[in-house]
Parts: structure tokens; C-alpha cells; sequence
């Protein structure tokens, strides 16, 4: 059977799949629709919490961005994985001992201010639509390359797919929907890298063969060989970091803290019974991440190496399908800047901007674009990042089914996270926005609406924002980290663990810090990119790490506010004591 229709196949039965899950799991109430009812067992919640957390940025990008910035690209690992620590000891425990249904829920209540309750809307909408964009962003690639469509026309059939069991189903119907599309993309992700890491090791076991030797015959170990190309070509060597000992850290630590602040994924930490369940959720979510956090980097590592030996001083006449394949997607290009058919893969773009086909043909078969050349660089070929771990399997010849399979992997990470954060921008404008602070006497079922028109709503934003996003995948996710660090985290943490801080406080902190890292990102980001360098960058910090300085600056001037202005309420002093019971099981009391 061809590799075309292995495709088709496989993404119809897993959308087939997701939407019977979603109509059999319909959201009948509001709980139902904000936290599936709240009786969620905790290994299957740590299940759904890890397909929710291991996003198109995790699936996708993340290898991507190790393959091409090595070292650098551990910061992702790193930051991503102890973030879930903090979560599990610092937040989740006692967020669920609360007993509500969102972040701007606790952070209303806890602040007796109706302005808290939506400001924090506002970070968590701020957030939500950054981080959702690449999201939308994969599917649209998955989309492009696997269904033969364009990426504007992927993220619109993604959207849709979204919308039937996100707005039916709710969080109940996405919780057991993402349980399924977990086992769809670890499998997706998993069944490659045995092939990849047999290919060229021997060795079947990706976390074992990223370090052993090649069976070429030479002796030389993978890191080393990988090492020796990149070198030969101008790269810096792939074990060899270029960021600063600064940079490094601030990235580590806004990927933590800002996993630990994020809203899709604290609400996870709801549905379950009780309060000690939500600390097991966050132990499960760990081991389940795990299982591909930990082959990552071999896959990054051999995607890299294969990319090179099949890309780099190849005649473009002799160049591989796959290449040729991901062109016609628009994602690969190549720019025969000397004339000699051959094409060079070095450091630099190869020329200005992403690729823009004229429909025309060169004299050596090649895609002509209309992008002027880089002077600057002797780089001919132009490789979108967020393709690598979808194009390993054809880089590589593995068999039609394994291609398949990740097609449907891809979107399965990607669909995940979508709905999840798609759930809590509807959650707050109905819950947060129209019950609690607007319209309080609304009823269930018109609220249930407002839900359900809120998340149509935030679907038709985010296909946008898929369509015409900021930056890649895993960028566009650091900065919702970033954001989520500078904003809802020390809100958050002070709640719990500052009896003192008060309303004026929190909303000073949180629009301070929201304030300075958006405009901060949004700078060398969107207004001034040729800036974005170190030499400009403050204190060294790139737009990825600032949201620690914007964690900062909450903390201070939250702290400051709170010093000269009214002191908690008692009722609310008492409230925290009853949210940090040691032995936390059972059932926040009520307030």
C-alpha cells in the first residue's frame, strides 16, 4: 500500500477515534464542561496532563531545535521538564485543596477583587493565544506536507476538528480524547526513533544509541561524528554551546516557572477527587513526559546527522524525494547561488526571509523563489526547523507506515494542547468574565452557552494566529512561558505562601510584569528584529529569558505595593491556612 494512503488512513481513524470520544463523553453541566466533573483518576488524569503538556512545541520542534542548535536547545529540556517539579511540590496540591474551576478563580478569590479576577483573565488570554498559535502552527505543517493541502487550508481543517470535541465535549470529553491521542503520539514518536537509532547504531534503544558507536566501520561515536561535520561545514560543534552562562539560566528558569504558571495545565490538576490526587497527577504526568523527553535528543541528534549527509554537497538533480516533497510545501528551499547544481548546507540563511515560489523552474529542476540572496552567507539550503522529527522517517527511508504514523502522532500533540487552551480562554470569559464578575445571575445553561460561543470564538483567533504566526513553533511556546512567568506565576505562589499580599499588590504585580516582558518580546520580536542581538539585549537576556526579569519585577513591585497599602482581610488569612492543611486530601473549605 502506498505511503499516501497509509496516511489517510491513519489520521482518519485517529480523528475518527477523537471525535467518538468527544460525542460519547458530551458535557452535560458546567463542571462537566470546566473540570469533567472533578472525579478524575489521577493515572489517567497524569496521561491526559502529559498529552496536554507535550504540545506540537515538545512533538514537533523541540528535536528540531536541538538538531540545530545543539547545546543550546538543552535549555528546552531542562526547562520544561523541572517546571513539572515546581508544579507538583509548589502548586498543584494546594490550587485543587482550593476546590474551584480556574487560575483567575483562585486569583479573584484570593484577592477579594473582582480587578484581580480580570487582570489575571488577561495574562491567561495573553498567554493562551501566544502558546496557541503554535500549536495551530504544527497542524498546519502536519496539514501541508502529509494531506497534501496548504498550510492556511490545515489550520482551518485542524480547527474544525478542535471545535467538534473541544466545544461538545468540554474538559470532560477533552481529558479522555487526550488519553488517546497520548498512546497515538508516543507510539508516533517512539517507533521512528527505534529505527533511526538501529540505522545507525545498532542499537534499537534511542537513549542508548545517542551514545554509542557508528556501523559504519570508523569507530567514531554519533556526537563525535556529528561534531567533526558541523565543524568541517562552519557550524559550531553540536556538544558546544554559544549562548551566555546568563542567557542560559534566565531560559532555564522562565521554562520552569512558567510551566508552573500555566493555565491549561494547572486546571489539569482540578478534575481530579481530591488534593492528594492532583500531587499523583503531576508524578504520572512526569513519567509519561519521560517516556519522550528522554529520546529527544537522539532524535534530534540522528535527524541531524542523516539531514546532512543526504543534503549537503548533493547534486539538487539527485537530491532525495523527501526533499523535493517539503519543498512543494513551501518549508525547504534551495538557491543555487553559484551555479553549480550542487547544493552547500552552511551557517547563515540562504536568503532573505522564509521562501516565496514563483511557480517557475531553474536550470537545474530547482523551485525558483523570488527572496533576495544573502550576500553573507554561503548557504544555498533553507530547512524549516519544525519539520525535522516529521521528515526523519523519509530522510531516513523508514517504512510507509512509520511515516504514517507520525503524521498522525504530529497532529495528535498538536490537537491536544489546542483544545486544552482553548477550554481555559472559554472557561474565563464565561466563568471568570460573565458569572463571576459581569453577569452573576446568569444561569447554568446560559452559561454553559457562553462557554461553548467563547471557545468558537478563540478557535477562529487562534487559526489566525496559526496561520500568520510570530515565529516558529517552540519559540512562539517560550514566549508563552515567559509570559505566564512574569504574570500569573507569583501571583500564584504569593497566594499560597504570603498571607500578606494583598489586592493592590497582585493586580500591581501582575500588570507590571505582563506589562515589561510583552513589551520586551514584542520589541525585538515583532517591532525592531534587526535588533535582536545580544549586543542590544538587556543585561544579555534574549526575548526567551526575560520573562525572568518580568518575574522580578512582579515580585518587587507586588511586594512593594502590598507594604504601603491595606492588610489581607482576615477571612482571607484564614483561607490560606485552609488551602495549606498539611495532610491535603479531601475538599477545599468553602468561602
Amino acid at each position: 500500500m502506498e505511503t499516501q494512503t497509509l496516511v489517510y488512513i491513519f489520521v482518519a481513524l485517529s480523528f475518527a477515534l477523537y471525535i467518538g470520544i468527544a460525542i460519547w463523553s458530551r458535557a452535560g453541566s458546567t463542571k462537566d464542561f470546566y473540570v469533567a466533573g472533578g472525579g478524575v483518576n489521577p493515572v489517567v488524569n497524569g496521561m491526559a496532563t502529559a498529552a496536554d503538556w507535550m504540545s506540537a512545541a515538545s512533538f514537533l520542534s523541540m528535536a528540531g531545535i536541538l538538531a540545530f542548535a545543539g547545546y543550546d536547545g538543552s535549555v528546552y529540556l531542562m526547562g520544561w521538564t523541572g517546571g513539572y517539579v515546581l508544579l507538583a511540590l509548589l502548586l498543584a496540591p494546594y490550587l485543587r485543596k482550593f476546590g474551584q474551576f480556574t487560575v483567575p478563580d483562585f486569583i479573584g478569590t484570593r484577592y477579594y477583587s473582582k480587578a484581580a479576577r480580570v487582570v489575571a483573565v488577561i495574562c491567561l488570554i495573553f498567554i493562551s493565544f501566544t502558546y496557541i498559535a503554535g500549536q495551530m502552527r504544527g497542524v498546519g505543517i502536519v496539514f501541508s506536507q502529509f494531506l497534501q493541502v496548504e498550510i492556511t487550508m490545515g489550520v482551518i481543517i485542524g480547527m474544525g476538528i478542535v471545535f467538534i470535541y473541544a466545544v461538545m465535549g468540554g474538559m470532560k470529553g477533552i481529558t479522555y480524547t487526550q488519553v488517546a491521542q497520548y498512546c497515538v503520539l508516543i507510539f508516533a514518536y517512539t517507533v521512528p526513533a527505534f529505527f533511526l537509532s538501529f540505522y545507525l547504531t545498532d542499537n534499537p534503544i534511542p537513549q542508548l544509541g545517542l551514545g554509542s558507536q557508528l556501523n559504519d566501520g570508523s569507530g567514531t561515536y554519533v556526537l563525535e561524528k556529528l561534531d567533526n561535520v558541523l565543524v568541517q561545514l562552519g557550524f559550531n560543534a553540536y556538544t558546544d554551546g554559544s549562548k551566555s552562562m546568563i542567557d542560559v539560566f534566565c531560559i532555564t528558569l522562565a521554562l520552569m516557572v512558567g510551566t508552573a504558571g500555566l493555565p491549561h495545565v494547572i486546571v489539569r490538576f482540578f478534575t481530579v477527587p481530591k488534593a492528594s490526587d492532583a500531587r499523583k497527577s503531576a508524578g504520572w504526568a512526569l513519567v509519561f513526559i519521560a517516556a519522550l523527553y528522554t529520546i529527544a535528543p537522539a532524535v534530534g541528534a540522528f535527524g541531524m546527522y542523516n539531514l546532512i549527509n543526504k543534503v549537503d554537497d548533493v547534486e539538487y538533480a539527485q537530491v532525495e524525494s523527501f526533499f523535493t516533497a517539503w519543498e512543494d510545501a513551501g518549508l525547504y528551499a534551495w538557491q543555487d547561488k553559484n551555479g553549480d547544481g550542487v547544493m552547500q548546507y552552511r551557517p547563515g540563511v540562504a536568503f532573505e526571509g522564509k521562501p516565496e515560489f514563483t511557480g517557475q523552474r531553474g536550470p537545474a529542476g530547482e523551485r525558483v523563489i523570488s527572496n533576495t540572496p544573502n550576500a553573507e552567507s554561503a548557504n544555498e539550503v533553507y530547512v524549516d526547523r519544525d519539520t525535522l522529527v516529521l521528515a526523519n522517517p523519509q530522510i531516513a527511508n523508514l517504512p510507509g507506515w512509520v511515516v504514517a504514523l507520525m503524521a498522525a502522532g504530529g497532529l495528535a500533540a498538536a490537537l491536544s494542547t489546542a483544545a486544552g487552551l482553548l477550554l481555559v480562554i472559554s472557561s474565563s470569559v464565561s466563568h471568570d468574565l460573565l458569572k463571576s464578575t459581569f453577569t452573576p445571575n446568569i444561569s447554568a445553561k446560559g452559561e454553559l452557552l457562553a462557554a461553548r460561543v467563547a471557545a468558537t470564538a478563540a478557535i477562529v483567533v487562534a487559526g489566525y494566529l496559526g496561520i500568520y504566526p510570530p515565529g516558529w513553533v517552540a519559540q512562539v511556546v517560550a514566549f508563552a512561558f515567559g509570559l505566564a512567568a512574569a504574570s500569573l506565576f507569583p501571583a500564584i505562589f504569593m497566594g499560597i505562601f504570603f498571607k500578606g499580599m494583598n489586592k493592590e499588590g497582585a493586580v500591581a504585580g501582575m500588570v507590571s510584569g505582563l506589562g515589561f516582558t510583552f513589551s520586551y518580546i514584542a520589541y525585538f520580536k515583532l517591532m525592531n528584529p534587526a535588533a535582536n542581538t545580544a549586543d542590544s539585549w538587556l543585561f544579555g537576556i534574549s526575548p526567551e529569558g526575560i520573562g525572568v526579569i518580568g518575574m522580578a519585577i512582579n515580585f518587587a513591585v507586588a511586594i512593594g505595593v502590598a507594604s504601603f497599602t491595606a492588610k489581607t482581610p482576615l477571612e482571607v488569612r484564614r483561607l490560606v491556612d485552609s488551602i495549606r492543611i498539611p495532610r491535603g486530601a479531601g475538599e477545599a473549605r468553602t468561602h
